[in-house]
């Protein structure tokens, strides 16, 4: 993986964890201004959606959700998608991701959730 690779895949993983999650101040830290998710549920979320409802609904003392098949790859220069099965509790998903680089580091610019049960 290079490096470009493997700073967005650092940064999906933080977004992953609960204390991340729990925190406006760190989500807006990883989060690009114009942030947009379509959700498992097929919810299209912005950004102060976004964090409102994870910051709500997580606390830093549940457990991680669990990444595997993580795959990213370099769209170009500052623009890296990341795909990738997650699992939270048994809810199992498949992921995507589009991070780009910014004045301010590397942010989320979109994300994609689809339920799955493989």
């Amino acid at each position: 993986m290079g490096d470009e690779v493997e700073v967005a895949v650092a940064g999906e993983l933080r977004l992953l964890d609960p204390e991340v999650r729990s925190s406006a101040d760190l989500m807006d830290e990883l989060l690009d201004p114009e942030f947009r998710e379509i959700g498992a549920s097929g919810r299209l979320w912005s950004r102060s959606e976004i964090i409102a409802s994870l910051v709500e609904r997580s606390r830093a003392s549940d457990e991680p959700i669990k990444a595997s098949d993580m795959v990213g790859v370099l769209l170009a220069p500052g623009v890296v998608h990341l795909t990738y099965v997650s699992d939270d509790g048994g809810r199992r998903a498949r992921r995507s991701s589009v991070w780009r680089r910014t004045d301010r580091g590397w942010r989320l610019y979109f994300h994609q959730g689809t339920l799955s049960s493989s």
